[in-house]
């Protein structure tokens, strides 16, 4: 699988239902699912319960997203509604999900970042923020902090970024005796900005979900995510300032002719982010417009700025082809998943069980706050199990009646759902980028010699967790953090 429909969390793997034990109990109970939806009368509302625990399920044992959400939703739909609807529904699914003008975006975005990637346009960020901000106090994580939010801009992968900065600022850390939990966690959350800083799939993606605009929905985490990034530096500056040995402040001395020449690695990144993000607030772009000027900028910027490529020019043409095929493969990906969300919403609205989450709302009076501190506890229990975009199609066609209800806008909540999910993924005991910086880090070369537990990654992400959950803190009492762009940006 591609580190692109890895990031668009095509599949949880088996990591979650550990042992031969829980394996067998796992069938146990998804049999036992199958029989008491498929041919058990049970009240409508519980049968949409037990149609999404089917699917966690499924999910658990392994089961892509798609396939388990489609077949549990299927199975419901049939118990509802019979076979003739249950045909029709998929006939107008399967196109309907697809025949989306707004969704084009996907393949280009995904295109536009494995181009910008594969050219090697990325590389020298690292060095350039480290020149900049070397000086201060945890320099390297900082830089490492700051680093990662570029390549977020260009990348969109949270994987990708984890992966990239982890193989060069890992050992950087490690050799100058930076803490191993510090070391460690920076990489571990600022690959989270990957799917906050736009362009991100997992934003366009609930937009199609939740029905929201593509073009504000993109826009929205622009602000959290910056708060977000200066947010993970100032606590790094704050913790080693307090207790310098967490990471002893090296002679890394840059003179300021090196960094003015540093600069150029920003030169390509911002040629292709500020277009893009530039164009759709100017009203210059559409959405669609914007990730096509964006694909045409990273194939300029790549000849540019890539030697190998600008010696050699026919090496344009393995690129694009590499692109293309990712950007083929993740999109069929996501549009299977929007066929699975599309019935499974079908599900939930014969079902009742919207209606019927909506008046508990209406009974226990709970006010928007309210509400949401509750949903912050539900999703931080989600997350244990399950990945972003899965926290996503479960609960936003469940939560959108509602959330509409006690005045929380739709724009605003992917932001605020997308921080809990990205929390997700640096949280034990599933975390997936904690995972793999887990796997970078067993490497004698990165590692120094000094063996680094899971349990040490999983510690030093607390940190980044803390700041993640203020910044949620933030976007609750002021949510203009996140609708005040979308909604003063002149975009079509």
């Amino acid at each position: 699988m591609t580190t692109t429909s890895v990031a668009v969390g095509f599949r949880t793997g088996p990591k979650s239902a550990r042992g031969r034990s829980t394996m067998i109990t796992l069938y146990a109970v998804n049999i036992l699912l199958f029989v008491l939806i498929g041919f058990i009368d049970l009240p409508r509302e519980l049968l949409g319960i037990l149609v999404i625990v089917f699917m966690v399920t499924l999910m658990l044992l392994g089961v892509p997203i798609a396939f388990g959400m489609l077949g549990a939703s299927m199975v419901g739909l049939w118990k509802l509604a019979g076979y003739a609807p249950l045909a029709s529904t998929l006939k107008e699914t399967v196109f309907n999900s697809a025949a989306s003008w707004s969704l084009s975006v996907i393949p280009s975005f995904i295109l536009m970042g494995v181009v910008m990637w594969k050219a090697g346009i990325t590389d020298r960020l690292f060095d350039m923020v480290r020149a900049w901000l070397g000086w201060l106090p945890g320099g390297l994580a900082v830089s490492s902090n700051f680093a990662g939010a570029g390549l977020a801009a260009v990348s969109g992968s949270t994987v990708s970024v984890t992966y990239a900065l982890g193989k060069v600022a890992l050992p950087s850390m490690i050799k100058a005796g930076y803490s191993p939990g510090l070391a460690t966690g920076t990489v571990s959350a600022v690959g989270t900005l990957g799917q906050l800083i736009p362009p991100s799939i997992l934003l366009v993606v609930y937009a199609g979900v939740a029905q929201t605009s593509v073009g504000p929905q993109l826009l929205a985490p622009v602000v959290p995510a910056i708060i977000l990034a200066v947010g993970y530096g100032l606590m790094i500056v704050i913790r080693a300032w307090v207790n310098p040995s967490l990471a002893p402040r090296g002679e890394v001395r840059f003179t300021w002719s090196e960094r003015l020449r540093s600069l150029s690695a920003l030169v390509p990144i911002a040629i292709v982010f500020g277009g893009v993000i530039g164009g759709m607030l100017l009203g210059l772009f559409t959405p669609t417009e914007a990730a096509a000027f964006g694909v045409v900028a990273a194939l300029l910027v790549a000849w540019l700025f890539s030697p190998e490529i600008r010696r050699s020019p026919r090496k344009l043409l393995p690129l694009i082809k590499t692109g293309v095929v990712e950007a083929v493969s993740a999109t069929a990906t996501i549009f299977l998943l929007l066929v699975g969300v599309y019935v499974l919403t079908r599900v939930i609205t014969m079902s009742r069980l919207s209606v019927a989450f909506a008046d508990w709302v209406v009974a226990m009076d709970l006010g928007r706050i309210e509400f949401l501190l509750i949903l912050v506890v539900i999703y931080l229990i989600l997350g244990t199990a399950l990945d972003p975009l899965a926290m996503i199609l479960l609960t936003v066609p469940i939560l959108a009646g509602p959330l509409e209800m006690v005045g929380v806008d739709l724009i605003w909540f992917g932001v605020f759902v997308l921080v809990l999910g990205e929390i997700a993924q640096i949280s034990p005991p599933i975390g997936l980028m904690s995972f793999i910086v887990h796997r970078i880090v067993q490497d004698p070369e990165v590692n120094e010699g000094r063996p680094i537990s899971l349990g040490t990654v999983f510690k030093g992400a607390l940190w980044f967790i803390v700041v993640s959950l203020l910044l949620l803190v933030l976007l609750i009492v002021w949510p203009d953090l996140a609708l005040w762009l979308p909604e003063n940006a002149t975009t079509k």
